[in-house]
Order: structure tokens, then sequence, then C-alpha cells
């Protein structure tokens, strides 16, 4: 029988904290799930510590993935491999709580209907120690219509939701149309906002993801291109889901996400190092 859940692994040059994320993954009080990893053709270790989980029975390696194609053609590649209902995407630096699949999966027991769940998650350094904690989700809480989640993350001018490990979404609707890099900083805002067009978030007030700010990761970069690319996706949202937002939604969201965004880059300058020295690899493989 396919498990309930599937938690897939788009691995790429993470061989310094890999293990710890297969660790946190492995150390789930939820059974009934899968994972699914495969290497995205990484200069590093990342597939010698991949080869040294081989053995436990709920992995399924795939072979590497061939260079090229972003971060979505992993993404999608892991993703299309699951065999679960719901997928939750970890990525290769990033860290679960012990109880996130048991909290998110009674979460989705109680709400039938719903198709995506997202947490509370905690910013960690290099080191995995807490630098900002409970972030994300603003005032959702509890079940909460998909236009009224799309609208709460727009006018926040920032993505709630959160990094997928901290999300827990429906796989035949993320099947709709997979993972979406047509703004490839918002890869994962823009699964979110399409899936949410098909039915209803839940907000769990919890802690149960852990994201890793370190020099490899895109948001230390770029920060107008950050925001060009939100106001790009708030655009897309208007014309594509009428009635969700209104241009004053849009407007602000737009706003917000300039300033955020340079916000976000004045407090990784003042983490630079807390960040790890390894060398900061742009996501273009």
């Amino acid at each position: 029988m396919s498990p309930r859940v599937s938690i897939v692994i788009p691995a790429y040059n993470n061989a310094a904290y890999l293990r710890a994320t297969l660790e946190s993954v492995f150390a789930q009080t939820y059974q009934d799930y899968e994972v699914v990893i495969a290497d995205h053709s990484s200069v590093d270790k990342t597939a010698e510590i991949i080869d040294s989980f081989a053995q436990e029975p709920r992995i399924r390696v795939l072979s590497p993935t061939p260079h090229g194609g972003g971060a979505k053609a992993n993404w999608n590649r892991v993703s299309q491999h699951a065999e679960g209902e719901w997928i939750k995407l970890v990525c290769g630096d990033d860290l679960l709580a012990p109880n996130a699949l048991e909290a998110q999966m009674a979460a989705v027991e109680a709400n039938p209907g719903a198709v995506m769940v997202a947490s509370k998650r905690d910013i960690v350094d290099a080191e995995g120690k807490v630098v900002i904690a409970g972030r994300g989700l603003g005032n959702l809480n509890g079940r909460v219509s998909g236009a009224d989640a799309v609208r709460a993350t727009v006018r926040s001018g920032t993505n709630i939701f959160g990094e997928p490990a901290a999300v827990l979404l429906k796989r035949a609707v993320l099947a709709e149309g997979w993972w979406d890099d047509s703004y490839p900083y918002m890869i994962d805002e823009t699964a979110y906002v399409r899936v949410l067009h098909s039915g209803d978030l839940v907000a769990l007030p919890q802690t149960l993801a852990s994201f890793r700010i370190s020099a490899s990761q895109w948001s230390v970069r770029l920060a107008r291109s950050q925001a060009e690319q939100a106001a790009g996706l708030h655009r897309a949202i208007l014309t594509g889901q009428p009635g969700t937002l209104s241009k004053f939604d849009v407007a602000r969201g737009n706003t917000l996400a300039l300033a955020n965004a340079y916000a976000r880059r004045l407090v990784y300058i003042a983490l630079r190092r807390r960040m790890g020295r390894e060398h900061a690899v742009e996501s273009t493989t």
C-alpha cells in the first residue's frame, strides 16, 4: 500500500547539513511516510551522505538528476516520484520537528477537503541555533479559505506560509502544475497559491520546521529581483484568480515586498558570520 505522506528531498550541495536534515526526517513520530531523495549533480559530498542512509527502509534514492534545469528540475523530479497522498518537500539543509508529520496529518484528518497545511517555523543559522523563533502565518489560524489565505500572503508582501518544510500539500492538487519557476525566487509560494485556488488551508500555530540561512541560500542575494518577482506573482494572481485580490491588495503587497526584501538583506548582512563558510553556489544547476 502507498504511504499517506511522501517527504521529498531535492538535495543540492548540502553536504554540510544534509545528515542533520535526514536525521530529523527519520525521527518523525508519525510512521506512515516514505522518503524520496535525489542529488542534483552536486559537486560536494552530498551523494556520499545520501548513500550512507541507503539502508533506511523508508528511503528511495533516485539516480542523480542531470545538471541543469534550476531548482524546478529536481523539485519536480522527486515530487513526481512520490507515492503518498500528501507531499512535504524538505530542502537538504532544513529541519523537521519530530512531531511535524503527526501534527499536520492530525490537521488533515480534522479538516476533510483542505488541500494544504502550514505551520510556523524557526529561522536558524549554520549551527542550527535559532535566529528568529516562530516565524510565519501572520494572523492566520485554523481552517482558512484558500482565497483568504492567498490574499493574506499578498497583502503582507512576503511568503507567510514559509519554506516547503513547514508545509504539507495534497499531491493530486500539486500535480496539476507541480513546481513552477516562472518566478524563481517564489517557486514555493507560486505553488501554494495555485494549490489554494482549489481548496482551504489549515494554519497551525506550532513551530514544526526550521529554515536554515546559509551562504548558499538564494535569499542572501538580489533583493530587488526578489521584490520584482513578488510583484509579478501578485499581478498574475490578480488576473488569473479573479475576485481573489483587489488592485489595492496588489499595490500594498508590492510596496511591502520591496521593503521586506531590503530588510531581509540587512538581516543577512548582520548575520553573515552565522551563515557558514561553505562556498556560495547559485541554484542554477
